[in-house]
């Protein structure tokens, strides 16, 4: 699509639940600090999956067709007039979110808060998932050399790690449990490795992702129960897997049960980061964890982290390739085979689109 005889710049709308169409796409005008990007890569992330099965995903309502994806790199076709640190060819990975650069939030350096946010795929705005598309100059990062543009995409995900690690403070002291295996909970582990933490236990539900978080470099890996009522043993288990106190854990999952297990099994004085949103609301034994000064932190997106995910890329601390397991081109009937195998889960860690 949108190659050979046609220019026509085609995209994969979001049209109604389980319905995705690949349709022509207009792009807004250049402006002077904008580019214009041809993509190559495209990740599929949970929240488009969640988009495409219930036309929602938390408190976001796609009430609109929609262009889809928000995980991408690509390579810039065209620059705006006042852009001076790009030019065409350049390789790019893509921020996905636009703030006002206004608001006390914004200001004050944390614009993933930004209550104007413009995000890809988050509704009403659209998404990536298409032959090109128009974007502020400076929320392209330029690729080092021996970066391809599937890892340059998947710097997105990776962000969600490095901030969470950022927040967290992770450093060469810090005991570290993550909860979930999925994708952020791999990315997770990666990070936490690549800002020095010492020992990683990871636990899951599956015993194909744990076998995954073991190759990606996992100290243990725990299974554990799906039952609320087994938290106390999981803690048990988690424990004994880690063979110290954990420092802080990462909830990549967002349940009842792994948000008990994390306050549970956390040290007193240690953190829990909630990184995953799989409960809109949860009950939690918070109280005994207070009582412990064990100290909640929550995590939305990122800020600041494409600089430090490339560098880590780019040195070879972080190896993402791995995870990228299954691979679709750009057409109506791969679009719709690429979402459900991701979807699907299974042997599907991160399914990646080449346009």
């Amino acid at each position: 699509m949108g190659k050979g005889g046609s220019d026509e710049n085609m995209a994969a709308w979001l049209l109604g639940v389980n319905t995705l169409k690949i349709q022509p796409f207009n792009l807004p005008a250049l402006g002077p600090h904008d580019v214009r990007v041809r993509m190559k890569a495209v990740g599929i992330c949970g929240s488009d999956v969640h988009y495409l099965k219930t036309m929602r995903c938390a408190d976001f309502v796609v009430k609109e067709p929609m262009v889809i994806g928000h995980e991408c790199a690509g390579i810039i076709e065209e620059v705006g007039g006042e852009v001076k640190t790009l030019v065409p060819g350049d390789r790019v990975a893509l921020e996905p979110g636009i703030s006002c650069w206004r608001c006390d939030l914004c200001k004050e350096g944390r614009y993933n808060l930004c209550p104007e946010m413009k995000f890809f795929a988050t509704p009403p705005v659209h998404g990536s998932l298409a032959n090109q598309v128009v974007h502020p100059a400076d929320l392209c990062f330029k690729l080092p050399d021996n970066i391809s543009l599937e890892e340059g995409a998947m710097c997105e995900p990776l962000s969600v790690g490095v901030h969470a690690c950022r927040r967290a403070n992770v450093g060469p002291e810090t005991n570290i449990l993550v909860l979930g295996a999925g994708p952020i909970g791999l990315v997770t582990l990666l990070a936490a490795r690549a800002f020095g933490a010492p020992r990683i236990v990871i636990v899951d539900v599956d015993d194909y992702r744990l076998s995954v978080a073991k190759k990606l470099g996992a100290d243990d890996i725990v299974k554990v129960s799906i039952n609320l009522q087994d938290v106390a043993t999981d803690i048990e288990n988690i424990q004994k897997a880690m063979g110290g106190g954990i420092d802080v854990s990462f909830d990549c999952a967002g349940f009842n049960k792994t948000m008990s297990t994390a306050l549970g099994a956390t040290r007193p004085g240690g953190k829990v980061c909630l990184v995953g949103m799989g409960h809109h609301e949860m009950t939690v034994p918070l109280t005994p964890a207070a009582a412990r000064e064990v100290d909640v932190i929550g995590i939305f997106r990122y800020k600041n982290t494409w600089p430090l995910c490339l560098e880590f890329l780019r040195s070879g601390k972080i190896d993402v390739k791995p995870m990228i397991t299954h691979r679709f081109g750009f057409s109506q009937k791969e679009v719709e085979e690429a979402f459900e195998t991701s979807a699907r889960g299974g042997d599907a860690i991160k399914v990646m689109f080449n346009l």
